[in-house]
């Protein structure tokens, strides 16, 4: 922290264990954005400095969950003192994230030698698909693409289907905006314990092969084939996968260890059954790769006997490792994650509870998504920078506030 930087004003109680922490967000769309509003979730007082118009992500505003619990100012990088209004944002925080292709924060004038210049304390977290080097940092490029090149869309699907496409769970927010978050809190502890502000190079290529790393062992060993379907957790394995039920629902199961497998054998109703019906069991299947055929194919039977509330019933309070495969619209509902408050409704949006939980420093989520502008003058008191209260307005300023949205002390 610089001399020239304010110290951040108090926040209340139960805001998260980053109450204090001050971050800028150059706005984009993705994983940055995602990441920042974990920050923010964890008690960051994120301002998310967002462009005319918008990022263009084609979604309301009012429904980006993803900017909830920050605070929003409008600035015009191109404009002759946009940079320098973002600079004086730089000069008070701890952490800035940024999405732009390689080059063109420093284009812009708001790359991190221009911000540490100000402010040599700042972490400055770079979020991007390919890096900041090689031969595709330049290239445009998505999710898909992203984990293309890493293995590890090749290994999710069927092996005789094109691979699945995991939304952008896998990429996006995995590989990408949590490795972001861990690489900037780390960096910020450094140099919170008197090290220097440094850059933080997360790649969503770097963060998906990472995730891979068990697999590249079990590869190595011998013990995964390098091809879809074949393997005990990619979807070979007739223990572990996803099966119709009559209704056209779906279940999960997951009885890896043999304590589970018998348990789910005996629930389905198949625990004394052969192949053929020889009457010497199913139970020895479990490790003889030639007989999972069989299994899978009296296992599929077996579901589209009931519909999948009915099998749900069945293995309710088992230890069979068997769940069923909800809808986002159902999950909220689901006894086991209402009780635990997994997800919340805020501002008339049902959306997942901030995670993980603290013990001393609970969060929740404050405020709705913010909308472009409409926390400037807050920012510019509480940030101490008055040259953004010259900043363009977003015409969205106009939209009605969050009415559970208040200003910081």
């Amino acid at each position: 922290m610089t001399e020239a930087q304010v110290p951040a004003p108090a926040r209340s109680p139960g805001q998260g264990p980053l109450t204090g922490v001050r971050v800028v967000e150059l706005a984009g769309i993705g994983p940055g954005p995602f990441a920042a509003m974990l920050l923010a979730d964890l008690g960051a007082d994120v301002v998310r400095v967002d462009r005319p118009g918008g990022p263009g992500l084609g979604v309301d505003p009012a429904y980006d969950v993803t900017n909830r619990n920050k605070r929003s100012v409008v600035v015009d990088l191109k404009a002759p003192d946009g940079a320098d209004r973002v600079l004086d944002l730089a000069e008070r925080a701890d952490i800035l994230v940024e999405g732009f292709r390689p080059g063109v924060a420093e284009r812009l004038g708001v790359g991190p030698e221009d911000c540490h210049a100000r402010n040599p304390g700042l972490v400055y977290g770079r979020m991007t698909g390919w890096g900041q080097q090689g031969p595709l940092a330049d290239r445009a490029g998505h999710d898909i693409a992203y984990i293309a090149r890493t293995g590890a869309l090749g290994m999710i699907g069927g092996p005789d289907r094109p691979p699945a496409v995991p939304a952008n769970l896998l990429g996006d927010y995995a590989g990408g905006s949590l490795y972001l978050v861990v690489g900037v809190l780390a960096a910020l502890h450094h140099a919170r314990l008197g090290g220097t502000g440094q850059v933080v190079d997360a790649a969503i290529v770097d963060g998906t092969a990472h995730l891979s790393a068990m697999i590249h062992g079990m590869l190595a060993a011998g013990a995964w084939q390098d091809r879809r379907g074949a393997n005990l957790l990619d979807g070979g394995c007739p223990y572990y996968g996803t099966y119709e039920t009559a209704d056209g629902g779906h279940m999960a199961v997951g009885a890896l260890e043999p304590q589970f497998y018998d348990e789910f054998l005996r629930l389905l109703g198949i625990e004394d059954e052969g192949e053929d019906g020889d009457g010497l069991g199913l139970s020895g299947a479990r490790l003889d790769v030639i007989r999972w055929p069989a299994l899978r194919e009296r296992v599929t039977a077996r579901f589209k006997e009931r519909t999948r509330d009915e099998w749900t019933a069945v293995f309710d309070g088992s230890d069979a490792c068997v769940a069923p495969v909800l809808s986002l619209r159902e999950a909220p509902h689901d006894p086991h994650l209402a009780a635990r408050g997994t997800f919340t409704d805020h501002a008339g949006i049902t959306q997942p509870a901030p995670a993980p939980r603290f013990s001393a420093t609970p969060t929740s989520v404050r405020t709705g998504p913010a909308r472009p502008g409409t926390d400037t003058d807050d920012v510019a008191r509480d940030w101490d920078v008055p040259r953004l209260l010259s900043a363009p307005r977003d015409p969205q300023r106009s939209a009605p506030r969050d009415p559970q949205r208040k200003a910081s002390p």
